[in-house]
């Protein structure tokens, strides 16, 4: 008898799809599923990933790879790719990639190293998740403080770069060369038409 209450007493239910839990509980129910890949806690709301497609897989490498050089060459930076960031009690969420600020960041290492806070800039690949991308979790990012967001659609062949002023997103658009310049990191330059054409070294080559 003993036996079976300490069986119950142990059990940790699942994550499904629009279970409504805590940020507690989510991680909870998270660190018993290794085999889950991705989950979200959206304003309390569970969110499980569909499988991966070729043509998000191929955008986040290209996405990832565009932070990652940046980073290795600006050290005070760091890159990160589908990590899980706490940004309130109600939201946890896996963006595609991420950049922030060592020292003096927005985000912070905390409890089992994940990110807590928004980090100063964040992309998102929109394929099935466009309408969360754009509305919900764009509403989230802003309220934390994610001083940029970029949302790759790639479908619609559409990028849009969204920088905090006063409180707001605001959209960016690129220059005349087809260029967006971060203000939050100078240098990190996105060749908008070269990222849309899939010309990898293009979009490397705008960054020096």
């Amino acid at each position: 008898m003993s036996a079976a209450k300490t069986s119950l007493d142990d059990y940790v239910p699942t994550l499904e799809s629009g279970d409504r839990l805590t940020s507690t509980e989510f991680e909870r129910r998270y660190e018993q599923m290794p085999e889950l890949k991705k989950a979200e806690l959206i304003e309390g709301v569970v969110f499980l990933s569909s499988p991966v497609s070729s043509d998000h897989s191929r955008a986040h490498s290209i996405l990832g790879g565009w932070l990652l050089n940046y980073s290795g060459a600006h050290p005070e930076t760091c890159s990160h790719n589908d990590g899980s960031v706490r940004l309130d009690v109600d939201n946890q969420f896996q963006p595609d990639a991420v950049l922030r600020r060592v020292s003096h960041g927005n985000a912070t290492l905390g409890e089992n190293r994940l990110l807590e806070g928004g980090p100063e800039l964040v992309v998102e690949i929109a394929i099935s998740s466009v309408s969360r991308d754009l509305y919900t979790k764009k509403h989230v990012y802003r309220r934390s403080g994610v001083r940029e967001y970029i949302v790759w659609r790639v479908l619609d062949r559409e990028v849009d770069w969204f920088e905090l002023r006063d409180g707001e997103y605001v959209a960016r658009t690129p220059d005349a060369a087809g260029i967006i310049e971060s203000v939050q990191f100078p240098g990190l330059r996105l060749h908008v038409p070269a990222l849309l054409a899939g010309d990898v070294a293009a979009v490397l080559r705008a960054l020096s």
